[in-house]
């Protein structure tokens, strides 16, 4: 009897040189968990708001603006040195006595025509149409000597205090602007070298709005004003005429604060709006929603304002 062959036995594996898998907690968020969400932008939200529950309120005020004082065109009036100046003249002082300190620099600091000359390089000769004035839409003087030099910057960043609170006195509370002017003056000299701010021109809206606001003792309504008006950059300077209309109409909430106000009237507007809003609120709030004995029978707004009703859609 034949036996059978062994079966050789297999040989034993050899050992893997791969790295142990280690395994992780999952990431995934556990069932119930809250998810932690972006807080929502104030401004946006109220916009939205006020879209749903008043739907058609911008467009019927800036409707109803336009055809009772018109349709403000944009148009250069101030180079914006002399602007942001002059709006720190007029911060808590009336138009016409902002002017006023402002024609005070340039009797006491006067430059060229074409550019600051200084003291001693003064025009030579009245210019033709030198009683003529220029004015903003909007703004309450009675405007500006159209064809008077800018004042002289340098001489007015260096004057001594006293001097510069002298030469602006009519614009009132001349100790606190004199050395914020001078601040602004000497800060914008500082970062570019010299007094010129045409560069702001070429910046997106909220980076000029920023770089402004950086200079101490100027605020989002300065930064605002200068810019809209020296080149149309869609901002929306929100003043004590404009926080006060809109608060009435409804357009701001009624505990908001004039910073809230910009950011609330930038959600509500599209950029080419900002103009026309801004004069034809403050062109309303001079003429007709004063401060004081508002003209309700007369307003273009009366049927939407909740001023008036405070159920008005």
């Amino acid at each position: 009897m034949i036996e059978p062959m062994p079966v050789p036995e297999p040989p034993a594996p050899k050992p893997s040189r791969s790295k142990p898998v280690t395994r992780t907690a999952s990431r995934a968020p556990v069932k119930g968990t809250p998810v932690k969400r972006k807080p929502p932008d104030p401004a946006k939200a109220w916009a939205k708001r006020l879209t749903r529950t008043r739907p058609g309120l911008v467009p019927f005020v800036l409707d109803a603006l336009a055809t009772r004082y018109g349709q403000p065109v944009w148009a250069r009036v101030h180079e914006p040195t002399s602007e942001l100046v002059l709006t720190i003249l007029s911060q808590n002082s009336a138009d016409v006595n902002a002017e006023q300190a402002f024609e005070g620099l340039r009797a006491r600091y006067p430059g060229t025509v074409n550019g600051p000359g200084g003291a001693d390089n003064p025009p030579t000769e009245t210019p033709p149409g030198a009683d003529e004035r220029i004015n903003r839409p909007g703004w309450g003087g009675i405007g500006l000597q159209a064809a008077a030099a800018e004042p002289d910057w340098q001489a007015v960043e260096h004057a001594p205090i006293d001097e510069l609170v002298d030469a602006i006195r009519s614009g009132g509370l001349a100790q606190q602007k004199a050395p914020r002017i001078q601040s602004a003056l000497r800060t914008i000299r500082e970062l570019r070298g010299d007094y010129s701010l045409e560069f702001l021109g070429d910046m997106p809206a909220l980076a000029a709005r920023d770089w402004l606001t950086a200079i101490d003792g100027i605020g989002r309504k300065t930064a605002s004003v200068v810019l809209l008006f020296s080149f149309g950059t869609p901002l929306m300077p929100v003043d004590r005429h404009v926080e006060r209309v809109s608060k009435r109409i409804g357009l701001m909430p009624p505990k908001a604060t004039a910073d809230e106000g910009h950011e609330q009237w930038l959600a509500m507007l599209e950029p080419d709006q900002m103009y026309q809003a801004h004069v034809g609120i403050i062109s309303h709030g001079r003429q007709t929603c004063h401060a004081r004995n508002p003209l309700c029978d007369s307003c273009p707004i009366a049927p939407r304002c909740r001023y008036i009703d405070r159920r008005a859609p």
